[in-house]
Parts: structure tokens; C-alpha cells; sequence
């Protein structure tokens, strides 16, 4: 099955898609990659997701990506004695470790954390920056603040610090029973929410050991003042707009999304923007034309992946936000002004052979005809290299490895093949050739780009691109030995 678009969806199962018959709509709908979401749903109910996406991948015999999203640390204030309080403007209000119930003057936070972090002028937010209030005085048990937005808080809400860097480690106790469970259980990739710094990330590496590739979650301003740090750390990103959109200013989101889309495309790590993209569809057949665009803009700059939440996990049209995310990716990668804008952005730092190798081939790819460039690779590094380039040509993943072609298949552009191993160069070409054709990429009369490496089988070893005929008898007459 080949997509008709380059930019992957990730589509999020959850209650209204647990079903093989669900799972299997929505890949055939057009979702590259299944988020399964650890904050909600038991092991086993998970276990049971995974299974499924792998029965269907195996009867597609297309290579499906699975992310698992860690649930990271959630800071919630205690329960009140006599239900919801309204706060009012210039109010007082205490938050601290006391864990009686609260009331209109008071209530519990624990988290012994935030009071050793706080400073008079820091800011909290509660409900998802419904409520924001500015601390007058603190200590290391209780902070006393004025209300600067009032509402409603009750029991749980959630609460955030958005200019503070928080002494949290981003993988709390449950995050690292989760990680564990999903890297036995296979999955490919490991989202790790509230990440601050790299350290963050360093860890969850630690604890994966080498059994899931990392996505760092950009969702507090401490992560965007240290970005690049974090990029370097991570393997990919996702600008997750949620809580970004909370703890900083909503106006100040979409330069942000646009900044660490362009870093993470000049690096060549993948990218996902997530958070509200389709959310009209939890309940409606059509989303609005404002989120067709924010999808669209996304496209446009570039993204390697989009991201659907609640529209596929609980919504009542799971199916039809799949389709209508696929058809707006295919409208958008058929304007000649989105090419023009992917071209001009395009990154020109290239450090080493294998960057010169796929450099070449999408140059050569836009000089002569040719119908697909078709590149081995067994860590995946060159296939990201050639998916960097963001080629006018679809590029063909071509792998031994399953645990590699699950990976890439969220990477922009890249339609992974599982190739038998191959030992010599005319071999590769053949087999790459077989695949383009086999895969509907190309035909007999057509041609092809394929790189590879030399000796083979042996990461980061690309130095070899020859330009190929699909006609097998061609290139056995054309080369000898």
C-alpha cells in the first residue's frame, strides 16, 4: 500500500478505536503511525492495541509504526471540602503541603517540589491556565498569591509553573514501569512528556537501552529556552501546542512551531505537530476551516508527521479525521507553492560522505528522469539523511531490519521496504529495482536512484549512488561480474 502524500499521520487509539476492524480503518484511511497513549488504558488493554496493529501489519505486509506516549509527571492540587470554589480577582489564596480539604482561603498542592522552586513573582496556572495567579510570598511548605484571573477550581485540577524550571524528573515512577512494559512489548518510538532539559532525555535512553528510538515533548517553556541542547539529545521531537499554549502566551505558539520545525529539519531528526489539530471532529463529520489550515500550515513548514488525539482515540469520527487529515496532505503536497516553499527552506549544512551521497541523489533526481530514489540502510540514518533532502521523488526505505522500517515509516517521505540482506552491490540495485516495481514506484522502462554502502551491512559505511534501469536484463548486460 503506497500513500499519495509524503508528511505521515499519527492517529492516537484509545476507546473509540480499539478494535481490529477501528485499527484496521484507519490504516487503510491513511495512519502511518498508532499512538498509544499511557495516561490512559492498562497494561493489558495496551498489550492488546499493539498486538492488533501487529496482526494487521503483518497481513498488509507494510511495516506499521507504534509510539508509545509516556505520561510524565502531572501536578494536581488537592480536593476541597465543599466542592468547586469560585475565585475572585485580587483575591488571596494559599496553595501548601497541608493535606486537609480545602476552601475558599486554601488548598493542598503536594508536590514539595514547586515550593522549593517557586519565587515571589512566579506565576501558577490552574485548569489549563483557566485561572492564573502570582505569588506574593513563599516558602518551602506554602505559597500565599493573588488571584490576576479568577474562576472556578475544584478537586485535581491540574497546575502548572511556566516560568520556573522545576526540580521534576520527567519520568515519574509509573512513566518508568510504562516504559519498561512497552519497550519488552515492542514498541518503536517513546514520547517523553514535560521534558525540561537533555538530562531528561539522557535518562529515558538509559532506561530504553537501545529498545525504542525518543521523541521529546516540547511543551514547557524550559524546554524551548533549551532546545537545542534537547535536540541534540533526542531523536525526534513533537511540538506538543497543549501545554505550550498554556504556560505560554497562545500568540507566541505558532513562531515557536515554526522555529523547532526548522532546527529539527536542519538536523534531519522527524518532527510531529500535535494538540487540537482536527478537535471539531470529537464530535462533528467536518472539521472547521481553521484547523484545515493549521494542518495544512504544518505542511507547509515542512513537519515530518501530524498528529490526531481525542478526533481518533475517543471521538465519534475516527475514520473520517484520518481521511480528511490524508486528503488535505495530499492538496497541500500537490501545490507547486508548497514545493517552492520546501525548496527555499531547504537546509544547506552537510557534514560528512553520506550527506554528500544523498544530496547527490536528490540533485540528480532533479536533473534527469527518474522515478524513485532507493536507499539501504540498516541503522536508518541514511534513509533520514535522503527523507532531510525532502526530494520531488518518492524515496524507498529499503532495510533487513523490521525494527528499522517500523521506525522510519514516521519519517517524512519514506515508504519502507523489508529486503532480503544483500552482499554485493549489483544485488542491491536488483533488489531495489524489484521493489520500486513490485511497490508500484516505477516500471520497466523506467529508472531509478539507488545508494547503498560498501562494504554492506555496516552502519554509516553510504558511498556508492548509481543511476539504474528497471529492466533487470539492463543491468546485468550493463555490468560485468
Amino acid at each position: 500500500m503506497k500513500r499519495d502524500r509524503r508528511v505521515k499521520i499519527v492517529a492516537t487509539l484509545g476507546p473509540a478505536s480499539s478494535s481490529r476492524t477501528m485499527i484496521k480503518s484507519l490504516f487503510e484511511a491513511g495512519a502511518d503511525v498508532f499512538r498509544l497513549n499511557m495516561s490512559h488504558g492498562s497494561h493489558e488493554e495496551i498489550a492488546e492495541r499493539h498486538q492488533l496493529i501487529r496482526e494487521i501489519e503483518h497481513e498488509t505486509q507494510r511495516p506499521i509504526c507504534v509510539l508509545a506516549d509516556l505520561q510524565g509527571p502531572k501536578l494536581r492540587c488537592g480536593v476541597f471540602k465543599d466542592g468547586p470554589i469560585e475565585l475572585e480577582e485580587g483575591q488571596s489564596f494559599r496553595f501548601d503541603l497541608d493535606d486537609k480539604p480545602g476552601d475558599a482561603t486554601r488548598v493542598q498542592l503536594p508536590h514539595k517540589e514547586i515550593f522549593e522552586a517557586l519565587e515571589p513573582g512566579s506565576t501558577l496556572l490552574v485548569n489549563d491556565g483557566k485561572i492564573r495567579l502570582k505569588v506574593e510570598a513563599c516558602d518551602k511548605e506554602s505559597a500565599d498569591c493573588i488571584v490576576e484571573v479568577a474562576g472556578e477550581i475544584s478537586n485535581r485540577k491540574g497546575v502548572n509553573v511556566p516560568d520556573v524550571v522545576l526540580p521534576l524528573a520527567a519520568l515519574s515512577e509509573k512513566d518508568k514501569k510504562d516504559l519498561e512494559f512497552v519497550c519488552e512489548l515492542g514498541v518503536d518510538w517513546l514520547a517523553l512528556s514535560f521534558v525540561q532539559r537533555a538530562a531528561d532525555v539522557e535518562e529515558a535512553r538509559t532506561l530504553a537501552k537501545g529498545r525504542a528510538a525518543l521523541i521529546a515533548k516540547i511543551e514547557k517553556p524550559a524546554a524551548v529556552r533549551a532546545f537545542d541542547e534537547i535536540l541534540e539529545a533526542t531523536d525526534g521531537v513533537m511540538v506538543a501546542r497543549g501545554d505550550l499554549g498554556v504556560e505560554l502566551p497562545v500568540q507566541a505558539v505558532p513562531p515557536i512551531q515554526k522555529k523547532l520545525i526548522r532546527k529539527c529539519r536542519d538536523v534531519g531528526k522527524p518532527v510531529i505537530v500535535a494538540t487540537q489539530m482536527m478537535e471539531s471532529m470529537i464530535s462533528a463529520p467536518v472539521p472547521t476551516r481553521a484547523e484545515v489550515s493549521d494542518v495544512a500550515h504544518a505542511i507547509y513548514e515542512g513537519a515530518d508527521a501530524v498528529m490526531l488525539s481525542a478526533e481518533s482515540a475517543a471521538g465519534d469520527y475516527p475514520v473520517e479525521a484520518v481521511q480528511t487529515m490524508n486528503d488535505v496532505a495530499v492538496e497541500v503536497e500537490q501545490d507547486a507553492v508548497y514545493r517552492q516553499i520546501i525548496e527555499a527552506s531547504r537546509t544547506r549544512t552537510h557534514r560528512g560522505q553520506a550527506d554528500a551521497i544523498t544530496t547527490a541523489a536528490r540533485e540528480v533526481a532533479e536533473t534527469i528522469e527518474v522515478k524513485a530514489i532507493c536507499t539501504f540502510t540498516h541503522s536508518g540514518t541514511t534513509a533520514i539523511l535522503a527523507s532531510r533532502e525532502k526530494p520531488r521523488v518518492p524515496v524507498l526505505a529499503l532495510t533487513p531490519m523490521i525494527s528499522t522500517a517500523r521506525r522510519l515509516s514516521l519519517v517524512w517521505g519514506l515508504h519502507c521496504v523489508i529486503t532480503p540482506e544483500v552482499n554485493r552491490f549489483k544485488l542491491a540495485v536488483v533488489a531495489a529495482v524489484r521493489a520500486a516495481v513490485q511497490q508500484g514506484f516505477a516500471e520497466e522502462t523506467d529508472k531509478i536512484i539507488v545508494t547503498a554502502g560498501v562494504p554492506f551491512n555496516m552502519p554509516g559505511t553510504t558511498n556508492i549512488l548509481r543511476v539504474a534501469p528497471c529492466r533487470e536484463k539492463d543491468i546485468y548486460e550493463g555490468e560485468q561480474g
